[in-house]
């Protein structure tokens, strides 16, 4: 018998290190993927299966997380997300009408290249796209001190005239990372809003998720999400980017409120509902006058020593 059976070990194959090693690199917080990759690294001791991990992992996680690069020449920015990718590696920003080229890994764009034609909206569908842009840059540039935004065509980009449908995607990606500080947060949404020429009406869904993870001495995570729904009429390029705007704008800062209200009642509801309604006096907890209590008084009349008056 070979000595892991004596001692009763099984064994893990190449295959299932790969899966649990994915698993703690897509589950990693934001921007703490390098991090879990060093240690995840040096738990295989396998070059060569923690290779094929990390090639399958991070181009998930950057999509899913919607990561922020630099083109090489810093000429601008992409966002790195299902919906901008044209194929592997590449991923374009349409307002720079550039392709960038990613090492998902090392997390940089290592190049760049013009966009071809087939790449790109028709012009109709392109003035609908910037304009709803340029609303969608001065939100996010007021809400969100860290945040980068785009809108995407994803259906539709060829389309040239009214009478045909079409859709786009808004991207809003904001995090702010402070290792130094024991605490990562991240703020993400999807809005897909399609464009309904036959009913005049564009459809608005979104998908919002808060990401927040605070480790001193401790390890405390938050990973909150919601969805939402909301119309306007089809109007022309300006009006129509005015009120999607208000809409996302609207429905962010909504969520928001709530989610900071939530927080603020724990102490006095979530808190409290995880212990029992009655201690094992069978008797309520005064949680109004709790000054009533007093353990110095309790044990000095317990062992007689009360003063007297």
């Amino acid at each position: 018998m070979s000595d892991d059976e004596e001692s009763g070990e099984t064994q893990l194959t190449d295959k299932e290190k790969i899966e649990i090693a994915k698993w703690f690199l897509l589950n990693s917080p934001v921007g703490e993927i390098q991090y879990v990759a060093k240690d995840v690294r040096a738990v295989l001791k396998d070059e060569r299966v923690y290779r094929i991990a990390a090639a399958e992992a991070f181009p998930l996680y950057n999509k899913s997380h919607m990561i922020c690069l630099e083109f090489p020449d810093r000429s601008g920015e992409v966002l790195v997300t299902s919906f901008s990718e044209i194929d592997k590696d590449e991923y374009i920003d349409p307002r720079t009408t550039q392709v960038a080229i990613v090492d998902h890994v090392k997390q940089v764009c290592t190049d760049a290249r013009p966009a071809n034609d087939d790449e790109l909206p028709s012009s109709y569908i392109e003035e609908y796209r910037c304009a709803l842009d340029a609303e969608i840059i001065k939100y996010v540039s007021e809400a969100y001190p860290k945040g980068i935004c785009c809108v995407y065509c994803t259906n539709g980009k060829d389309v040239e005239e009214s009478g045909s449908d079409f859709e786009f995607v808004v991207v809003i990606s904001a995090a702010r990372l402070s290792p130094q500080n024991f605490c990562n947060g991240s703020w993400r949404s999807i809005w897909n809003v399609e464009f309904k020429d036959d009913l005049q009406l564009v459809e608005v869904r979104g998908k919002l998720q808060v990401g927040a993870h605070y480790f001193e001495e401790g390890n405390v995570q938050l990973d909150a999400k919601h969805e939402c729904r909301d119309s306007t009429m089809f109007q022309p390029p300006d009006d129509c980017a005015v009120s999607l705007t208000n809409i996302i704008r609207h429905h962010e800062t909504e969520y928001l409120n709530n989610l900071q209200t939530s927080y603020l009642k724990l102490p006095d509801t979530t808190f409290k509902d995880l212990r029992r309604k009655l201690p094992v006096t069978r008797t309520l907890f005064p949680w109004h006058n709790t000054l009533q209590f007093s353990l110095t008084r309790d044990i000095q009349k317990n062992l007689g020593l009360e003063s007297s008056e």
